[in-house]
C-alpha cells in the first residue's frame, strides 16, 4: 500500500463531518472565557470517553488530556487544542452565534477543539498507530500571562503524560482554505503588557494653570512612545509597541487627577525584549516628570517567543504535503507578531506550531465578525490523524 493511501485522507472523515461541524457550532454558540471552560471541557471529555479514551480532567484548571494506546510501541506524541473564547460581543448574525452577551469565539478555538475531536474520533476508529497519543485540550490560552499552558505544565503535564514531541495548529484568515503554513525557529512573538498610571493634579477646566493635566501628559506620551521602535530598535529587527487603551476623566469641565495607558509590546529576540522594557520604563518616567507628573508602571512579562524545532517542523510540513499536495504549502511563512502560549510547551519538548488557512477575504482574528471555516474541521482532523499515524507508524513485522 502506498504512503498516499496507507494513512488518513480528508475523505475518510466525510461520514462524520456533519456531526463534527455540529459540535463546533455548539461550542461557538456557548463560548466560555479563560478559566471558565467548564461546560466546554465536560462536552469534550464526554465525547472522548465515549470513543474509548482514558480522560484525565482538571489539569491546570479546566484542562484535560485524552490518552489512547495502540500496539506495543514506546513512542508518544502530544497534540494540543485550545478551548477558551474572548470577551467580544459577536456581530456575525449567524444562526449559531453566541448566546452569551460579550463572549465570543473570535479566534477559532471552537474550531481548533473540533479539529482535534475529529482526529480523536478517527484515531479511535482505525487505531492505525503503534504507541501512545495524548490529546491535550487546554484552557485559558487568551489569558496573556499565568495562562493555561503554564498551569498545565505546573500540574505536571509532561511528567504525567510523556510526549516525545508536541504539535499545535491555529487557523489563519486571509489565506485560502486548504493551505498550510510552516516556519522553523522563531515563529510568533513574545508579548508583554504595560499598564501606566499617570498621576497629575486635578482642577477646574477653566483653571488649567492650577493643574498638572494627566490628559495632556498621556496624549504626548502616546506619541513619544512611537519613537521606541522607530529610533531605539535596530531597523533590521522586529518590534511592536501599541497603545491599545487610554482612559482619563469623566466630564468636559474637570481636569482629572490621573490617566491610564495600556500597551502591548512584542518582540522576537530576548535582547530586543530587554531593550524595549528598558526604553519604555525610562521614557515613561522621564516624560511624565517633564510635565511635573508621576508615573506608576506595571510591566507584565507575557508569552515568550514561540520557537519551532527544525526536525519536527519539517516532519509536520511533509504530512501536509502528503495530505493536500506541495502546492498548498507555504514555507517559510511569517514570522507572526501575534503570540501564543504554545511557546511554553516548546521550551520543554521539541515540536511545531503551524497555521492553516481560514479563507481569503475573511474577517481577521479577534474581530466581532469572525467565524471559523467549517471546511477546516475535517481537514484539520485528517491532518492530525495522519500526523499521529506517521509519527507512531506501525513497523512492518
Amino acid at each position: 500500500m502506498s504512503t498516499a493511501t496507507a494513512f488518513c485522507q480528508v475523505s475518510d472523515l466525510d461520514d462524520v463531518k456533519s456531526e463534527l461541524v455540529g459540535i463546533r457550532r455548539h461550542i461557538h454558540q456557548h463560548p466560555e472565557l479563560s478559566f471558565e471552560e467548564v461546560d466546554t471541557a465536560a462536552l469534550v471529555a464526554g465525547r472522548l470517553e465515549g470513543w474509548g479514551y482514558a480522560v484525565t480532567r482538571n489539569i491546570g484548571g479546566n484542562g484535560l488530556v485524552a490518552t489512547l494506546r495502540a500496539g506495543t510501541g514506546s513512542r508518544s506524541i502530544g497534540v494540543r487544542a485550545d478551548m477558551d473564547a474572548l470577551p467580544i460581543n459577536e456581530l456575525t448574525g449567524l444562526s449559531y452565534a453566541s448566546e452569551h452577551q460579550g463572549k465570543m469565539h473570535a479566534c477559532g478555538h471552537d474550531g481548533h477543539t473540533a479539529m482535534l475531536l475529529a482526529a480523536a474520533l478517527q484515531l479511535s476508529r482505525t487505531r492505525n498507530f503503534d504507541g501512545t497519543v495524548n490529546l491535550i485540550f487546554q484552557p485559558a490560552e487568551e489569558a496573556g500571562f499565568d495562562s493555561g499552558a503554564q498551569l498545565m505544565l505546573k500540574d505536571g503535564l509532561f511528567e504525567r503524560f510523556p510526549c516525545d514531541a508536541i504539535f499545535g495548529m491555529h487557523n489563519h484568515p486571509g489565506v485560502a482554505t486548504g493551505t498550510f503554513m510552516f516556519r522553523s525557529g522563531p515563529f510568533m512573538a513574545a508579548c508583554d503588557t504595560v499598564n501606566v498610571r499617570i498621576v497629575g493634579k486635578g482642577s477646574h477646566a477653566a483653571r488649567p494653570h492650577l493643574s498638572i493635566d494627566p490628559v495632556v501628559v498621556a496624549s504626548s506620551l502616546v506619541m513619544a512612545l512611537q519613537t521606541v521602535v522607530a529610533r531605539n530598535i535596530d531597523p533590521m529587527e522586529t518590534a511592536v509597541v501599541t497603545v491599545g487603551a487610554i482612559h482619563a476623566g469623566n466630564a468636559s469641565n474637570v481636569i482629572p487627577e490621573d490617566a491610564t495607558l495600556a500597551m502591548s509590546v512584542r518582540s522576537f529576540k530576548p535582547e530586543v525584549r530587554e531593550q524595549l522594557e528598558q526604553r519604555i520604563r525610562a521614557l515613561v518616567e522621564s516624560h511624565c516628570e517633564g510635565y511635573g507628573a508621576k508615573a506608576e508602571i506595571e510591566y507584565i512579562r507575557g508569552y515568550p517567543v514561540l520557537v519551532n524545532s527544525e526536525a519536527e517542523t519539517e516532519f509536520a510540513k511533509k504530512i501536509a504535503e502528503e495530505l493536500v499536495g506541495p502546492e498548498q504549502i507555504i514555507a517559510p511563512f511569517g514570522p507572526i507578531a501575534g503570540s501564543e502560549d504554545f511557546a511554553y510547551y516548546l521550551q520543554h519538548r521539541p515540536g511545531c506550531f503551524l497555521r492553516v488557512g481560514n479563507g481569503q477575504g475573511k474577517p481577521m482574528l479577534h474581530n466581532a465578525h469572525y467565524d471559523f471555516n467549517d471546511e477546516n474541521v475535517t481537514l484539520g482532523g485528517a491532518y492530525w490523524t495522519r500526523l499521529v499515524e506517521r509519527y507512531l507508524a506501525v513497523q512492518p513485522g
